[in-house]
């Protein structure tokens, strides 16, 4: 239940701060991810601790990028090259899974 509410308020803040911003499809971007993210840490700290909350957060760091990375990749291939929706799209989770754990190799192998 506190899950279920913790996750509802900060999914509303967010709505509200993506709802402040143009273009208006911002608002979806910034009502999802990032607020059930610091939901689900603000949670785990108190069951896991900090050490633990520590690596799932620069985990979900490194996932954001390689995020970035794919969709960076899949809308110059849209846009430029005219490649059909589903073959970028699908081609591109090869992107974004090189992209991740790649960063993973390079910046957390160590680390967990």
């Amino acid at each position: 239940m506190i899950r279920f509410l913790t996750g509802g308020a900060v999914v509303s803040a967010f709505a509200v701060i993506g709802d402040l911003f143009k273009p208006k499809s911002f608002a979806g971007l910034f009502g999802a991810a990032p607020s059930v993210a610091l939901a689900t840490l603000a949670l785990t700290i108190a069951s896991k601790g900090p050490q633990y909350v520590s690596t799932e957060a620069r985990s979900m760091l490194l996932g954001a990028i390689a995020l970035g990375v794919y969709s960076l990749v899949v809308m110059r291939l849209l846009f430029r090259a005219g490649v059909r929706t589903t073959i970028v799209t699908l081609s591109g989770v090869i992107v974004w899974f090189a992209a991740a754990f790649g960063l993973w190799f390079a910046l957390l192998r160590h680390a967990t």
